[in-house]
């Protein structure tokens, strides 16, 4: 957060601070490798204004998918970063929530024994008993039903677990009293914060209204605004469909959505609805672990090597076969070219390539580290000698690695699913602890 814009949204006497706290977007990694993808300093940094803020004003503080990820453990971390600066800030006694998951690897395998779908996403066959041996880590995505039944019991505090961004948002709004559709549709456009602002500036605070039939959203820095362009921008972000967004429990739907400027910095949004599931669907997110991973990095500058990358890549990868059998057996091997299609590989549309220079990155996965750091190595010196019927001797290529990088094990997505629950809150407990007393 930055804290300029978060104070002044403070003035603005709001009745709640809430935060989503993670997201898939940084991928499997995290949630695979049981980490965060931000450093606990920056975490407690952030942890630190808003628990001041709230307590000062006496008004709720909400953080859902806590560390990153949203796993128990992450609730645990930041409920023991909590529980520390309130004793060294000394302050009055409240009750800290911790919103927790009981569906893991070995509920969902039970599910699946007994027959019930769990059905793929963006494609995905259904879940199998395989998919689920190949996942390391599995986090269900809760809906607002939590956040509410936890104000409910008076928390002043509320860490969850992983929930979907929204919810938190929509939790407190229909807490108090706020219709659904405006709830759900609030807890999008603020998830977030400036992202829904222009122009650009991330971590920066936003306040908004949620009212009867209508939502108004403020920018709070004094560079920024909201407008009708950078909210209805902000609706199709992330988005297979602009007009819907599905979460526990139903779909938001903002086909209808009118967008008025009510003054520089405000914009009001009216026509949200909110169609509920018959049945009541969460999401299921799951990482498995592929193998160790290592990386070395080339440089090109000469104009001969750089009009015929593709064959000096083709080169290496042909020289690793030899030794090592298929790429995608049991290694892979990526060429990562920076300066000809590195960002988007094959769907680049460029094809020419401009560059004086080129930055080649190869990255190699395999089982162990060892075997890793051993092909990648073959795999940068198979740029450095590929026969390119060059006359001279010097090479057309520079190590910039000495020696190869190791990088953190890969991981990737295996669950991206739905599962049916009979129950919003049995799955989700709260415990309720009072903290600093006296």
């Amino acid at each position: 957060m930055e804290p300029g814009s978060f104070y002044a949204g403070l003035e603005e006497k709001p009745e709640a601070i809430i935060a989503d706290a993670g997201s898939c977007d940084v991928g499997p990694c995290s949630l695979g490798s049981g980490t965060a993808a931000s450093p606990e300093q920056w975490q407690r940094f952030d942890l630190e204004h808003m628990l001041r803020g709230a307590r000062k004003a006496g008004i709720p503080m909400i953080i859902s998918s806590c560390n990153d990820t949203g796993t128990n453990e992450g609730v645990d971390k930041f409920a023991a970063i909590i529980k520390d600066l309130a004793t060294n800030h000394d302050f009055a006694p409240f009750k800290l929530a911790c919103i927790r998951s009981t569906i893991d690897k070995t509920f969902v395998e039970t599910a699946l024994k007994g027959g019930s779908p769990i059905r793929g996403l963006a494609g995905r066959p259904d879940l199998t008993p395989e998919i689920l041996d190949g996942t390391n880590a599995l986090v269900p995505v809760m809906g607002a039903e939590p956040f509410v039944e936890a104000l409910t019991m008076g928390a002043d505090v509320i860490l969850s677990s992983r929930s979907s961004d929204c919810c938190p948002f929509a939790g407190f709004a229909m807490y108090k009293g706020i219709p659904k559709d405006v709830a759900y549709y609030w807890g999008k456009v603020l998830e977030c914060a400036s992202f829904a602002c222009e122009p650009y500036m991330a971590k920066e605070s936003v306040l908004g209204v949620a009212c009867e039939d209508r939502v108004w959203v403020k920018a709070v820095h004094p560079g920024q605004r909201c407008t009708p362009t950078s909210l209805a921008s902000h609706a199709m972000y992330e988005r297979n469909d602009p007009y819907r967004e599905a979460v526990a429990g139903g779909e938001i739907d903002m086909g209808q959505l009118v967008y008025r400027q009510l003054d520089e910095k405000t914009t009001e949004v009216t026509g949200m609805k909110f169609k509920t599931s018959p049945e009541y669907w969460i999401k299921l997110e799951g990482a498995g672990k592929v193998g160790e991973r290592c990386y070395a990095i080339v440089g090109v500058r000469d104009p001969h090597t750089i009009a015929n990358i593709d064959k000096a890549v083709g080169w290496s990868q042909m020289k690793v076969e030899e030794r090592y059998g298929r790429i995608g057996g049991t290694y892979q091997l990526y060429f990562h070219l920076y300066g000809k299609n590195a960002v988007l590989g094959e769907l680049e549309p460029v094809r020419e390539i401009r560059s004086h220079e080129l930055g080649i990155v190869a990255e190699v996965i395999a089982d162990t580290e060892a075997l890793a750091k051993e092909i990648v190595t073959l795999a940068v010196r198979g740029i450095f000698y590929a026969r390119l019927n060059t006359k001279g001797t010097a090479g057309g290529a520079a190590f910039l690695t000495e020696d190869p990088l190791v990088g953190s094990a890969a991981y990737q997505w295996t669950v991206n699913h739905i599962m049916r629950i009979d129950d919003p809150l049995k799955y989700f407990p709260i415990t309720l602890e009072q903290i600093c007393q006296n």
